[in-house]
């Protein structure tokens, strides 16, 4: 009961504060996937038997201007020896007494054995997704993965596993599994959802490994007060000195000034943290009530950005100068994205980087753009774009919405990857109409970015006859993206396609026809040494994804792609490295991914 009390105490006072806490978690991570993501792809219509011919510039559209139905998709995502000696240094008796403090009854205490929110009929794999693979070597890939990854799309897939409710391998601690999930999705920028596996343990069966992820993920979500319930279990085992501010910033938050006061005068003395780490300290103690300190914080001296600084000044609103935003990966401006206690035009250029990687669909950057309207306050070119994307959907006409498309991807032969994105479902509903090849190619990559490749697959009549500038693009993106052959593919196609097109472009091309199996393996194999490399190239990673597709373990497969993609740039990833994934992910029944992330190669490169 005492436990009770003082939970309720801290969680009343924090909910009075005027430092905006994040709300709590919600029960499963949006999705990322169109309706129908998975669903069995339809026959296809057949093409008339005299195509369209494309006029080669924009043309008044022969359909009526109104919207058209989208067509639904085809498918529906510390160090380990000090950790262990802080645990070894409590005895039995005293782990023992600590457990039963616990407030739930034994038979309310969740299993380790399976851990996830997303099951397979909340679009998660199957609980045996990583087979019987070891723990430990799953672990290892976990942390030695370098995030954020090359693709949008398989960083979808990967946040899709990772969230599942898979079978905990029997060679590593449940708690310890979940952690190094949860600092994976860290890395690839997605706070809210290593959020969830983290409280999805009880907090009396966190180890120290789950304790240092969790310090760093209420640190992500921009939420203090989170670590409070943890905080006595944590100091059990930790030295870190984010755990020891605990007993500074947990009694502000729930209004005892004295006990902080004291603990942060305490905390000074003792150095426990210095600077600016210190001052944002003070500030969180400055925002309870009845107290009485008012902190200035400056930037001038800090030279680098830490979940702490981050997780701090998120919470009380500070700015970060951009500057320090450049001494840490991308994933922290996604972090960015989701704080609650922002403005919208302060996320703004942490919404663009979390749809770029993934962790915004297409739906969550309109609904931020219209926020960002809404809120009123929009820089100039940030309301340009939102004045386009008004139109790109409900625009008068079909010629309107298509200009307004134009605007925000900037430059029509290399569109601009966030403007495809925010105007994928746009892009869906524009009718068919004689358009220029550039445009439609630019349509369907737009509707792939969000996976509607049946209303994609309705360009194919245009692509039969396409010409000049973006022809080939068109033709490549439906070649590989759309549920089933629309146009044609051979040897022969694939040449012609290579004669106009930028080399490395034609090596991922064949890559990913042939790991659809829409090439032979002989053609395949010909056609990539013609170009300059190996089909049947082979290392430690393509062996693993190779076996792991041949047991049939979707988990693995999809992290063991992202293995295989740890570069920030397309033109740096191996075209063989593309092939074995795309082999591996069609082999194990993620066909849609796999000719979604070759959809992204063609519109990325």
């Amino acid at each position: 009961m005492r436990q009770r009390r003082v939970n309720a105490k801290w969680a009343l006072g924090s909910f009075a504060l005027a430092l905006a806490l994040p709300v709590v978690a919600q029960q499963a991570p949006e999705s990322l996937l169109p309706p129908g993501f998975g669903d069995a792809p339809t026959t296809p219509a057949p093409a008339p038997s005299q195509p369209v011919r494309p006029a080669q510039g924009p043309a008044a559209p022969a359909a009526p201007a109104t919207a058209v139905p989208v067509q639904p998709p085809t498918f529906a995502l510390s160090d380990d020896a000090a950790d262990n000696a802080a645990e070894a240094a409590l005895s039995e008796e005293e782990i023992a007494a600590q457990k039963a403090k616990y407030d739930l009854p034994e038979n309310a205490h969740r299993s380790l054995d399976r851990i996830g929110p997303l099951t397979p009929e909340r679009l998660g794999l199957a609980p045996n997704a990583f087979g019987a693979q070891s723990g430990q070597f799953l672990a290892t890939l976990m942390k030695e993965t370098r995030a954020p990854i090359t693709s949008r799309w398989a960083s979808i897939l990967l946040r899709r596993a990772l969230l599942s409710a898979t079978d905990t391998p029997k060679d590593i601690n449940g708690a310890d599994w979940v952690a190094e999930r949860a600092w994976l999705l860290l890395r690839m920028g997605e706070a809210d959802s290593a959020r969830l596996l983290v409280q999805s343990v009880d907090s009396d069966q966190f180890t120290p490994r789950l304790y240092a992820i969790a310090m760093q993920t209420y640190l992500a979500t921009a939420d203090p007060a989170g670590l409070c319930p943890l905080s006595a279990g944590a100091l059990r085992f930790s030295k870190e000195p984010g755990w020891d501010m605990t007993r500074t910033i947990c009694p502000a938050l729930s209004g005892d000034q004295g006990s902080a006061s004291g603990a942060l005068n305490q905390a000074q003395r003792r150095g426990v943290v210095r600077g600016i780490d210190y001052r944002l300290a003070e500030k969180v103690v400055g925002t309870g009530f009845n107290a009485r300190r008012s902190v200035k914080i400056e930037w001038d001296a800090v030279d680098r950005l830490t979940a702490w600084r981050f997780g701090l000044a998120t919470a009380l609103n500070v700015e970060i100068p951009d500057n320090l935003y450049g001494t840490v990966g991308p994933h922290v401006r996604a972090w960015e994205a989701r704080a609650p206690a922002l403005s919208a035009v302060r996320r703004l250029p942490g919404a663009e980087v979390a749809a770029r990687l993934g962790v915004f669909s297409n739906q969550a950057l309109v609904g931020f753009y219209s926020q960002l309207q809404a809120d009123g306050d929009a820089p100039a070119n940030a309301a340009d774009r939102i004045d386009a994307l008004r139109t790109a959907y409900s625009g008068a006409g079909a010629d309107d919405r298509l200009q307004a498309m134009r605007t925000l991807w900037q430059n029509e032969a290399r569109p601009d990857f966030v403007g495809l994105i925010a105007t994928a479902r746009a892009a869906a509903a524009l009718p068919v109409s004689e358009l220029g090849a550039r445009d439609a190619a630019n349509l369907v990559a737009a509707m792939f970015t969000a996976g509607y490749d049946r209303s994609a697959a309705r360009w194919s009549r245009l692509a039969a006859q396409a010409d000049g500038d973006g022809a080939g693009d068109l033709w490549a993106l439906l070649a590989v993206g759309a549920p089933s052959s629309v146009v044609e593919i051979g040897s022969g196609r694939v040449s012609s396609f290579a004669s106009d097109a930028d080399p490395r472009k034609t090596q991922m091309l064949i890559a990913a026809l042939a790991g659809l199996s829409r090439l032979n393996a002989q053609d395949g194999a010909s056609l990539a040494q013609d170009h300059g490399f190996n089909l049947n190239a082979a290392s430690r990673w393509s062996r693993a994804i190779d076996a792991a597709a041949g047991r049939g373990e979707k988990g693995s497969v999809a992290l063991l792609a992202a293995v295989g993609m740890q570069t920030v740039d397309w033109n740096r990833l191996p075209a063989f490295h593309l092939y074995h994934i795309v082999a591996a992910l069609h082999r194990v029944g993620l066909d849609p991914e796999a000719r979604m992330i070759a959809a992204e190669a063609m519109t990325r490169l």
